[in-house]
């Protein structure tokens, strides 16, 4: 399968190097001929000015990851030329843009998956799958925390559609729910345009509760999220893909000394296997294609986490509690 790429910034050289391990990268495309034509060498591909010249060279799928507000553009005409398209998360600029992104693949009988890269998370499909099967019983709260320095390379969008984004749809997937409500409080103090940092609180169908915390404001960096549940408190680790399951037991006490109360802790430490996210979000797309099975992010998984995040950014501007 012949591949491309449309956007080498950050992320889209991450695309690169890893449609080069898996498939035939044909080439990459950029705005900037310079950064272009560097990782083109580096992925030994070819590098194309536009993604007309990407199209013509014979493409069958194709990763987009230019900046978000180009997404629509991009994705249409690659879907309208025949191609398969994978767009970076968020899906487009607004829920209307990646409605019509949506559309056009329908159209053209395409296959469109999002990269909604945390999804595809070794730990996000051992939670997944032992809440399923009824491990940590009742799932009561579920929270994500996702902190770190500012990044100068985003400039479109506030820390809400950049960073919180992914919990969002995490979130969604694990509780399995629709988002009812949101509410959001955050603020700006160093991007000039957009939030920096922010706090979201969930509200799902089935009565559970979730809550993101995303933050450009603090010099540590932190992907986990943690399931309180009725057997169990579940804490996972993006990053090290590991999992704590922990549990507390409370023993006799003296009621008159609350000092010494005692509990017996059950701790367990879980390793899934480890394996890059983006890797199995680039074979899922792949196999997509080849019509094994559907992406696990489809557009309209997407466009739900969206109007979730767009309807946070409301909140947080507005102060008040937004009703989906």
């Amino acid at each position: 399968m012949r591949v491309g790429v449309v956007g080498v910034g950050s992320m889209g050289q991450n695309h690169a190097r890893v449609y080069s391990e898996i498939a035939e990268l044909a080439g990459v495309v950029d705005v900037d001929a310079q950064v272009g034509k560097r990782v083109a060498a580096r992925a030994e591909c070819e590098f194309f000015p536009s993604v007309r010249d990407l199209v013509n060279a014979g493409v069958d799928a194709v990763s987009v990851a230019v900046p978000t507000n180009r997404h629509r553009e991009v994705a249409l005409e690659l879907l309208e030329a025949g191609v398969h398209v994978l767009v970076e998360k968020p899906l487009a600029a607004s829920v209307q843009e990646a409605r019509e992104i949506e559309k056009a693949a329908d159209r053209a009988g395409r296959t469109l998956a999002v990269g909604h890269v945390e999804r595809h998370n070794p730990v996000v499909a051992f939670v997944k799958d032992a809440l399923r099967a009824d491990e940590f019983g009742d799932l009561v709260t579920a929270s994500a925390r996702r902190v770190s320095n500012f990044p100068t390379h985003v400039r479109d969008v506030g820390v809400i559609l950049d960073l919180g984004i992914h919990d969002v749809d995490v979130l969604r997937f694990v509780v399995g729910e629709p988002v009812e409500s949101v509410y959001a409080s955050g603020g700006r103090r160093r991007h000039e345009k957009f939030e920096d940092h922010a706090t979201m609180l969930l509200n799902f169908a089935n009565g559970v509760s979730g809550f993101v915390e995303v933050s450009w404001l603090t010099p540590m960096r932190v992907r986990k999220f943690a399931l309180t549940c009725s057997k169990n408190f579940v804490e996972a680790d993006y990053t090290e893909q590991s999992v704590l399951i922990s549990s507390a037991t409370l023993e006799k006490y003296d009621p008159t000394d609350l000092y010494r109360v005692s509990f017996h802790y059950d701790t367990r430490q879980v390793a899934v296997q480890k394996e890059e996210p983006l890797k199995r979000e680039l074979l899922d797309f792949l196999a997509a294609v080849k019509g094994d099975h559907l992406p696990l992010v489809p557009a309209s998984d997407a466009i739900e986490t969206l109007h979730v995040c767009e309807a946070a950014v409301r909140s947080q501007r507005e102060r008040t509690l937004v009703i989906l």
